[in-house]
């Protein structure tokens, strides 16, 4: 099976309303914003969407409401199907092909570890069992679930195993494992770069496509990125790149989460509060934030 995706990803909030309910309402602004700034996907439920703090049944309604939008607006739909429960997951899984999902994506378990390559790919075989076919990437993102594997050996087993294995979403900080991964011997998958600061990087590696927390509000900045990189002008990709550096590292500062979501309001999209344990900015804490950002230039490069 064979699957490209190109372009930027947008990992997707997930919308809350004041009492830590999901708003699905606000899914239809998301959609028409990411129309307007270039984004070209979705990736629902991932990381930035505080997935293993939802539900299941609060999943599979993201998944619905999020298939919908992606289908009139011609967004490419990736739904994140990783769970620590395999009954669970299985039920993901089904959700996300009933409601259009062009491919799945799992992070591997984060409480019982899988505890190798081969583990980790069985773990998906039984995940991905009740729609075997359907196109599916590993999110590799070890600092978050704790589990490193040598991805590049994970794609033999995967590519003989796994009946939809297409790629990898590689949010991992080892670039000299991404090149081997890239230039796999006998496996050619879609390696989908997943750390939005160092962008250059991964294109430069041959990666077409990425998926990134801050394409939801800054997909104009990387983009930008990738056209300076494809016609060669280096020196106003790495300006650009820069940018993104030094944006991300302030948000860092104020707790990326929730500063990541007070930036989308910022855009014009109120995506609501993080659930907790993840802390919502304070409001001193949100305006000094949006100050700093202003004072770097970040809504006149940022945003358009």
């Amino acid at each position: 099976m064979e699957l490209k995706l190109n372009g930027l990803i947008a990992a997707v909030h997930t919308p809350m309303n004041d009492d830590f309910s999901v708003n699905y309402d606000a899914v239809a602004k998301q959609a028409e914003h990411f129309v307007g700034n270039g984004a070209a996907g979705v990736f629902v439920s991932g990381t930035t969407g505080e997935s293993l703090s939802l539900s299941t049944a609060e999943r599979i309604r993201l998944f619905e409401v999020w298939g919908k939008e992606a289908d009139r607006h011609g967004l490419v739909n990736v739904a994140h199907v990783g769970c620590n429960s395999l009954p669970d997951a299985q039920e993901l899984v089904r959700a996300a092909e009933a409601t259009g999902a062009a491919a799945i994506s799992a992070m591997a378990p984060t409480f019982f570890k899988p505890t190798d390559e081969a583990a980790l790919c069985a773990w998906f075989v039984e995940m991905t069992r009740p729609v075997p076919a359907l196109p599916f990437y590993f999110y590799d993102i070890p600092p978050m679930t704790g589990v490193t594997v040598d991805t590049a050996a994970f794609m033999t087993l995967a590519n003989e195993q796994l009946p939809g294995f297409v790629g990898i979403k590689f949010t991992n900080q080892d670039l000299d494992l991404l090149a081997r991964c890239m230039n796999h011997e006998s496996v050619k998958a879609d390696i989908l770069f997943g750390t939005d600061e160092r962008l250059i990087e991964g294109l430069a590696l041959g990666c077409a496509g990425g998926v990134g927390s801050t394409y939801n509000f800054a997909a104009p900045l990387y983009r930008r990125i990738i056209d300076a990189y494809n016609r060669g002008d280096m020196e106003a990709a790495q300006a650009d790149q820069a940018r993104s550096v030094k944006m991300i590292e302030r948000m860092f500062q104020s707790g990326f989460g929730g500063a990541c979501k007070a930036v989308m309001g910022f855009a014009g999209v109120d995506c609501g509060p993080v659930r907790p344990p993840i802390n919502r900015l304070q409001p001193e804490a949100e305006a000094s934030l949006r100050a700093d950002l202003d004072a770097m230039g970040f809504f006149d490069w940022a945003l358009r």
